[in-house]
């Protein structure tokens, strides 16, 4: 269960961040409260994940995961290159992770 409170914190947090942009600097109500929403939701998420799951260990899956993501969408949305060294350190974020959820104590 803690797995999907931690899933869930993700998205929230990569919908917020994706949507910063949209705000125009808070200006825009809309995108705004989308922003302090996610937020909000993806903190609460993230709180109920580290019931079970290590701090050091949730903490590294939430900002890795989220930062590959919005590298991602920041490509595609926003037209953002991405050069091999970026793609590079993506890649090993991702491969952090990975090796984060193989090796996680499983209390």
């Amino acid at each position: 269960m803690n797995g999907w409170f931690l899933a869930a914190a993700i998205a929230s947090e990569v919908l917020a961040t994706s949507m910063l942009k949209l705000t125009h600097g808070f200006s825009r109500l809309w995108p705004s409260l989308a922003v302090v929403l996610g937020y909000a939701l993806s903190f609460y998420a993230l709180s109920q994940a580290l019931r079970t799951i290590p701090i050091g260990v949730a903490y590294a899956i939430w900002s890795g995961v989220g930062t590959a993501a919005i590298a991602a969408i920041g490509a595609v949305a926003y037209r953002q290159p991405i050069t091999p060294l970026m793609g590079l350190g993506i890649g090993l974020i991702v491969a952090g992770v990975v090796i984060l959820n193989l090796h996680r104590p499983l209390h």
